[in-house]
């Protein structure tokens, strides 16, 4: 069997910006949940057997208490926001299972998940839907792979270290030193891409990067002013690499059958006649954004 872990948030902002505005009966927006209902619904049609959705029921998490720059709700437009719990209740109608995080973010519940699923025997693949560079790092071989829905592109293990110069296990150090806007730390000054992955293919783990840039022997630019950074800004490299690591401690299910969807509930007929009388409009122009670009609190989310 194959195991579809769905990033519910990347799913709905990509939702809300991509269709026009519907609003239900009491005048709430729904377009982007019809959206997603459809979308997931349409995996299950296509054969998907197995299907979790996480969503960020709220949009802090653990990692607000150590940067105080890391991503907020600040800045969501309220009728965007106001849809993750009409989501969760629309999806959990359908039979798909959801899990609202809270402490956690959706990420992280999608990496503890993809850890769980991959240890049983009767699981051929693990399919975590997004493209959200942090899930990288849950990428093994091609039993755990990304998929980017929209692109329909797939990125197994070789296609991480083709994509950013580093094997799963260096993601959150290479985040720890580029940076990620999106999340909301800035990486550390004069380590870029290239940089990042020349020195972290060789060395893994930020500390076992020799602190004398002579014992490098990697091909990059300005080693010796990289290097006093990384010296001088160690703690807060690995700080930044903490807020990159995604939790796999969380306890969602205890087996994959869990996870089977067995047909939509008895509520969800009614439901799905509240969202389809929903009333179509033309939404006012805006400015496209997706996860991937900077609209939560000062430095963006996904």
């Amino acid at each position: 069997m194959d195991i579809y872990l769905v990033d519910g948030t990347y799913e709905l902002f990509r939702h809300y910006y991509a269709l026009p505005s519907a609003r239900d009966s009491d005048g709430r927006e729904v377009a982007a949940v019809r959206g997603v209902l459809a979308s997931v619904l349409g995996m299950v049609k296509g054969g998907a057997t197995h299907i979790a959705v996480a969503t960020d029921h709220v949009i802090e998490s653990f990692r607000n208490s150590l940067w105080s720059g890391y991503k907020t709700g600040e800045g969501i437009e309220p009728d965007l926001l106001a849809q993750f719990p009409l989501l969760e209740d629309v999806l959990s109608a359908a039979g798909i299972i959801v899990w609202p995080m809270v402490e956690f973010e959706a990420d992280d519940a999608l990496a503890a998940a993809a850890g769980t699923a991959a240890r049983d025997a009767r699981v051929e693949g693990v399919i975590i839907c997004t493209p959200d560079k942090d899930l990288a790092q849950c990428v093994r071989g091609t039993r755990v792979v990304q998929l980017n829905r929209r692109t329909r592109a797939t990125i197994n293990e070789a296609g991480v270290i083709q994509k950013y110069g580093v094997s799963p296990a260096s993601i959150p150090d290479y985040l720890a030193l580029v940076g990620d806007a999106a999340d909301g730390y800035p990486g550390l000054k004069g380590w870029g891409a290239k940089s990042s992955a020349a020195v972290l293919s060789k060395f893994v783990h930020l500390e076992d990067v020799p602190i004398d840039w002579r014992e490098w022997h990697v091909n990059v630019a300005n080693a010796g002013a990289l290097a006093d950074t990384l010296s001088r800004e160690r703690d807060r490299a690995l700080l930044f690499r903490t807020l990159a690591t995604l939790r796999t401690d969380i306890n969602l299910f205890d087996d994959v059958d869990e996870l089977r969807w067995n047909g939509p509930t008895s509520v969800f007929a009614d439901v799905g006649a509240r969202l389809d009388a929903a009333v179509t409009e033309t939404r006012r122009p805006m400015a496209r954004r997706s996860r991937s670009t900077p609209i939560l609190g000062s430095a963006g989310r996904r």
